[in-house]
């Protein structure tokens, strides 16, 4: 048989492939980091036949924990995922399949390449309500893609949504797809009345760098995007220096930073309740948004999520805690599973792209209710 990586966002090391029932991989770290937990790769097999393709250093990732009740995804065509047997043991995640197909892909979650991407992009672009700037270059020279939604006008509100500061966290920008679309859709009353209350200013992939190495968290210098908010290096992490600076110039009245967690097996919102120049006002704000969230889709909930942050202790490094001290603004960083959301368990996918991208859709709503209170 034979085990490939080497193609975008592929990420396995192959130790041994002898024993179809035994074969011994490692998943690499992050790039100039110690972060790992991602991976990513293609095997050509023999069908009908049982393989067990054990992950030996999974015990040594940054989130071990979380491999409890996870299932990988696999597919045939890079199109349809689905979860495959997978059991963590000692230290070793293995992931148990017969293939149908001679050619199987295997992968933490369903992966977004860097061209979908650029596809996203374009079909943005040739919407009459988007356009496209450039912030800057990437540490190795891929654009900074900044879509503007909407146009500036008086009393106008400016929103910002990024995506994926963390590479791994695939969701994020299937989730972003989700919600990019329905906010460009002509038909689409709430897109609409958005649109002509604010501005959307939107960053889809913010580390398209780590997606295209394999990466989980790090950017191709090793740097974690969302620890660099408070002193970004223009060098290292350019990324959050050319966005920090596109910010500085449009305002922000509300920030949405859309993620992935590894260990949660549930859709949840984190606040910024421990920062500095936190008020009843956001308070209340944050209340309303999540309520307005959990009425329009079953997908979301209140009572899993991360523990609250004592008043004056946010780490102000992370996106979510800087933008809120900074512009004074409602800041939530949204996460998703890499598991099930057990909130609606699905057997055969899990917490899949297509509930990524309805799950995006589903953000608008609660960004119009509280569009008059920010």
């Amino acid at each position: 048989m034979n085990i490939s990586s080497q193609f975008d966002g592929g990420n396995i090391i192959v130790d041994n492939t002898d024993n179809p029932e035994q074969i011994q991989l490692r998943i690499r770290d992050d790039s100039e980091s110690e972060f790992k937990q991602w991976f990513y790769f293609r095997a050509s097999v023999q069908t009908g036949v049982e393989y067990r393709f054990n992950l030996v250093n999974a015990g040594e990732c940054s989130y071990a924990d979380a491999w409890e009740g996870y299932r990988a995804v696999a597919s045939y065509n890079r199109k349809d995922w689905f979860r495959v047997p997978t059991e963590y043991r000692d230290g070793t995640l293995s992931i148990c399949h017969r293939p149908s197909q001679p050619v199987v892909f295997y992968a933490y979650f369903a992966p977004y390449p860097y061209e979908r991407h650029l596809d996203l992009v374009h079909e943005a672009m040739t919407s009459d309500y988007c356009h496209l700037h450039t912030l800057g270059k990437t540490v190795q020279g891929r654009n900074i893609d900044y879509l503007q939604i909407g146009t500036p006008g008086a009393g106008k509100k400016n929103v910002w949504v990024i995506a994926r500061q963390h590479p791994g966290e695939t969701m994020a920008e299937w989730c972003a797809e989700g919600l990019l679309k329905r906010l460009l859709d002509p038909a689409d009353a709430v897109a609409a009345a958005v649109r002509e209350q604010c501005v959307v200013h939107f960053i889809p992939s913010m580390n398209p760098d780590g997606g295209a190495l394999g990466n989980l968290r790090a950017n191709a210098a090793g740097v974690n995007l969302n620890r660099a908010w408070q002193e970004p290096d223009a060098a290292s992490s350019p990324e959050v220096w050319h966005v920090r600076q596109a910010m500085f110039d449009t305002g922000v009245d509300a920030f949405l930073d859309l993620h992935g967690d590894e260990a949660i097996a549930y859709n949840f919102i984190a606040g910024s309740e421990g920062v500095p120049g936190y008020t009843p006002r956001l308070a209340e704000l944050e209340k309303q948004f999540k309520e307005k969230l959990l009425a329009v889709t079953p997908e979301f909930q209140l009572q899993h999520g991360y523990p609250l942050v004592a008043a004056g202790e946010a780490d102000l490094r992370i996106a979510g805690n800087w933008v809120a001290q900074e512009f004074n603004c409602l800041a939530l960083t949204v996460e998703m599973p890499f598991k099930d959301n057990l909130q609606l368990p699905e057997q055969t996918s899990g917490w899949s792209p297509l509930r990524c991208q309805r799950f995006g859709g589903n953000l608008l709503e609660p960004l119009l209710d509280i569009l008059p209170a920010i």
